[in-house]
């Protein structure tokens, strides 16, 4: 009877567990601070320029903007929230905007379009600083496998996980768990477990991730959706889905080398987009 009670308990929880956005704080504020290590003069002046005024007036500072929006501006979130992934069907990674993004609400769309409306300097401050900050997250989540990956589970949100509460970073403690197991689901694992599980601080973890090779194996293309298209690639040839639903300490650190190696090319893609953009 104990038993079955908490089979039934652990059950619950992962029905609970909550649909997840993009990298966590630490995994946007990685991307930001690396990327602003990399700006050239001229685009670190311009940058310096938009977020004056803002309460931490850097990349990292402004990286995860965009999530809080869900409790700044609730309205602002609903109209915005497609905005940060992207979803093809099963069985291919190759994008077609016609049938992956017809209204233009993705995460490909609105990169191309928050960076049409930052290199325009006839736009109003406010609408170039705004998109900044949609930029600098909206690239760290299109690096984020579980971002571009196939719609039948919502990116990951709907794989169900069953994790040990020992395993998740303090800053990201839940309360929904049972007998040391908490329900979640897999999108959370990679926005949250793998990179905060190191318990590592921001500055700390920049400089590790900045050291020598830099930059990160990646080709430069500058296009959003080839950046997608690596990303849904990932989650069919790493095997990112655990069997069983069931995940430990083990499937942590085999995937984090690759979390981390998205977070070194979103920072170097980045900084390209913002030098090509804004340093002239």
């Amino acid at each position: 009877m104990k038993t079955l009670r908490r089979t039934l308990l652990i059950a619950f929880l992962l029905f609970l567990a909550p649909i997840a956005l993009g990298w966590s704080a630490l995994g946007h504020r990685l991307v930001g601070e690396l990327a602003q290590r990399h700006l050239n003069p001229a685009a670190r002046a311009e940058v310096d320029k938009l977020l004056a005024g803002e309460p931490d007036p850097t990349l990292a500072g402004v990286a995860d903007w965009a999530d809080k929006l869900r409790d700044t501006d609730p309205a602002r979130f609903k109209q915005t929230q497609s905005w940060h992934y992207i979803n093809t069907p099963p069985g291919t990674c190759e994008y077609k905007p016609e049938r992956d993004c017809p209204d233009g609400n993705c995460v490909i769309a609105a990169i191309e379009k928050q960076r049409a409306i930052l290199a325009d300097r006839s736009q109003p401050l406010e609408a170039r600083r705004d998109a900044l900050k949609f930029i600098v997250h909206f690239v760290g989540d299109v690096h984020q496998p579980m971002h571009a990956s196939n719609r039948t589970d919502k990116g990951g949100n709907g794989y169900q996980i069953s994790l040990r509460t020992d395993l998740q970073p303090e800053a990201y403690a839940r309360k929904n768990y049972v007998d040391g197991v908490m329900g979640t689901n897999l999108h959370s694992v990679w926005d949250y477990y793998i990179l905060g599980s190191k318990k590592l601080e921001l500055s700390p973890y920049a400089a590790k991730l900045d050291a020598p090779p830099w930059p990160p194996a990646a080709p430069t293309t500058s296009d959003p959706a080839a950046w997608a298209g690596e990303s849904c690639r990932l989650i069919e040839s790493r095997h990112l889905y655990p069997e069983g639903h069931k995940l430990d300490i083990a499937y942590l650190d085999a995937q984090r080398p690759l979390a981390e190696q998205r977070v070194r090319q979103a920072a170097y893609r980045l900084a390209n987009l913002l030098n090509e953009t804004l340093g002239h």
